[in-house]
């Protein structure tokens, strides 16, 4: 069994920050890529930024030069690092992580932390 586990979420005025962390833990032997999506409400969920096992970033136009996505390999956990953030941020935020054991890849999903953003 593998676990996901989002914190740092919570309430900040727009122009403010949050660093978001997802710890992985349970049975696997690779994490691949990292990812971290977001879904407001009546809305599809959406990819925020993706990193890989190499360092190698994805990041969605809306929060390019914001936002930046990094990775501890060592203690299994992926960072969100969000600055000047706005009101059109607010969304549940999810990470997850293409992983791999005995040869068996699966991507398990965390279980969210909400990000609101006041005006």
């Amino acid at each position: 069994q593998v676990q996901l586990v989002e914190s740092g979420g919570g309430l900040v005025q727009a122009g403010g920050s949050l660093r978001l962390s997802c710890a992985a833990s349970g049975r696997f032997s690779i994490i691949n890529t990292m990812g971290w999506y977001r879904q407001a409400p009546g809305k599809q969920r959406e990819l925020v930024a993706t990193i890989t096992s190499g360092g190698s970033t994805v990041y969605a136009d809306s929060v390019k030069g914001r936002f930046t996505i990094s990775r501890d390999n060592a203690k299994n956990t992926v960072y969100l690092q969000m600055n000047s953030l706005k009101p059109e941020d607010t969304a549940v935020y999810y990470c997850n992580g293409d992983m791999v054991f005995l040869g068996t890849k699966f991507t398990p999903w965390g279980q969210g932390t909400q990000v609101t953003v006041s005006s």
